[in-house]
């Protein structure tokens, strides 16, 4: 016998609402993670009910694609991303590529120089801020090797905007997974902020 998974799209249709209601003030664009539930139907769901996705790899993508979504509103993270994922991001038309490190932006240009296009980008910052989860999934500590520290962003965008095949989009930010409280998100936003609201003014980033 074979395990049967039984999901409530009523419970996930609620969350996503509720997600949108809570942040409307701020205009938000809320992306389901593809590796918290990769299933064709689940994802199709979240994008019947207007949702992007957060994705990691070229194979999520491809997922979201046969779907029968599309990547206008969705974002790629991750590390390791490669020539041919990236490739595959920007010709389907994803909003923007999440960048951990100046070498993945100079790979990055250089697909998007190859396509005679322009990459939509947002660094990945890391606010050296401790999430209080759990030591193997905290991601936001300096001592955490992920993202750009806070104290180079503003090189590494100023070093962004020099490059002809990357248009600067926005700011991100990850501290970890399974928080139990809103104190650390609180703590990065006020930390982070500051900086978005100086690339705003310095490069027209349009979300954080």
């Amino acid at each position: 016998a074979t395990p049967t998974y039984v999901y409530s799209a009523g419970t996930m249709a609620d969350n996503h609402r509720r997600l949108r209601q809570g942040f409307a003030a701020l205009e938000p664009q809320v992306c389901y993670a593809v590796k918290a539930n990769s299933n064709l139907a689940v994802l199709r769901h979240f994008a019947n009910l207007g949702a992007g996705f957060d994705l990691v790899s070229g194979g999520e993508l491809r997922r979201v694609l046969a779907a029968g979504a599309d990547l206008r509103a969705s974002v790629f993270a991750g590390v390791g991303k490669t020539e041919d994922e990236i490739r595959l991001a920007l010709v389907n038309g994803i909003f923007a590529l999440h960048v951990e490190s100046e070498p993945e932006l100079a790979r990055i240009n250089h697909v998007a120089g190859q396509l005679g296009v322009q990459a939509p980008i947002a660094f990945r910052i890391n606010p050296d801020v401790d999430a209080g989860t759990h030591a193997k999934i905290t991601t936001g500590k300096a001592d955490n090797k992920f993202g750009i520290p806070l104290r180079q962003a503003p090189a590494a965008y100023e070093a962004a905007a020099k490059l002809k095949h990357i248009a600067i989009r926005g700011v991100q930010m990850h501290i970890g997974s399974q928080l139990t409280e809103a104190g650390p998100f609180a703590a990065a936003v006020e930390k982070v902020g500051a900086l978005a609201a100086q690339l705003k003014a310095s490069h027209g980033i349009t979300y954080f």
